[in-house]
């Protein structure tokens, strides 16, 4: 049963929605918190991470969790750059049971079976027709699938449907009855 008081998850992948693969002159190229943590030299892409978007994100009012194949290492080498804590990673199947429909995202299952009887925001840059179908059908909550542009990552208008979606969705939801 979920409880009035619990607050939403915020599934996150890394690459696409924090690291755009585009070229933006106007991102920020700095780390967030200046020389006390160097670029890291196997991944300089580290680089184009926005260090405001970890406040954004926290501001939101959501249980965020990592939703990417970075693992703990989202923890290690992203959460600092942008100011978030150590925040919960979603542990991959080795091998799925079953492939699902074709179209179906290989993280979308579990995804569903992580949030349980939670409502829950996946923010993702290969988010399709079929995820949107599937949890809808599968996720009794309110959810919202949120598709990224991966040459921009987060940008204002991301944070405002996201934003919108919990006023206008989650805060005025009625819990069901058990039964």
């Amino acid at each position: 049963m979920t409880g009035s008081k619990e607050r939403p998850l915020l599934f996150l992948d890394v690459d696409g929605p924090l690291i755009p693969f585009g070229p933006s002159p106007s991102r920020l190229q700095a780390v967030a918190f200046g020389s006390e943590m160097p670029l890291d030299r196997e991944n300089p892409l580290l680089g184009r991470l926005d260090p405001s978007i970890g406040p954004r994100l926290m501001a939101l009012g959501c249980d965020l969790v990592w939703a990417s194949t970075w693992g703990e290492g989202a923890n290690e080498s992203v959460a600092p750059r942008i100011g978030l804590p150590t925040l919960p990673v979603v542990v991959w199947p080795e091998e799925p049971a079953d492939e699902g429909p074709r179209g179906l995202h290989w993280k979308t299952r579990s995804l569903v079976e992580w949030a349980g009887h939670r409502p829950f925001i996946w923010v993702d840059d290969e988010i399709s027709d079929m995820d949107h179908l599937w949890v809808t059908a599968q996720h009794r909550e309110a959810s919202l699938l949120h598709r990224v542009d991966p040459r921009a990552g987060l940008t204002n208008g991301d944070f405002s449907v996201l934003a919108d979606w919990l006023l206008t969705t989650v805060a005025n939801r009625v819990p069901e009855a058990d039964g």
